[in-house]
């Protein structure tokens, strides 16, 4: 029959330190987290450099440049809007044990 454990849930037990297999796996989540921010600086930066060699802003402003003011506007009204909801969010306390 086994023996009933201490506590139960997502903790490991008080008994069991932290050992090389867990900081391997941090480290490696490290690394993972490392990686991807670099690759999105990358594709950020690939992207504008793209964007700014296909000069679409000139040829819309060139012909149609009421139609892109209106959704330049729109997308920082939009983009306000959104700042604003994310500052009126009520804070997140952790609860206390």
């Amino acid at each position: 029959m086994a023996t009933p454990l201490e506590s139960t849930g997502f903790k490991p037990p008080a008994s069991r330190g932290f050992d090389r297999k867990r900081r391997t796996l941090a480290l490696a989540e490290l690394v993972a987290i490392a990686g991807l921010a670099l690759s999105t600086i990358v594709v950020a930066t690939v992207v504008s450099v793209g964007i700014a060699r296909a000069n679409v802003a000139g040829d819309v402003v060139g012909h149609e440049g009421s139609v892109f003011g209106v959704a330049l506007v729109l997308g920082l009204l939009f983009l306000a809007m959104g700042g604003l909801t994310v500052f009126s969010l009520p804070s997140h306390k952790p609860k206390k044990q």
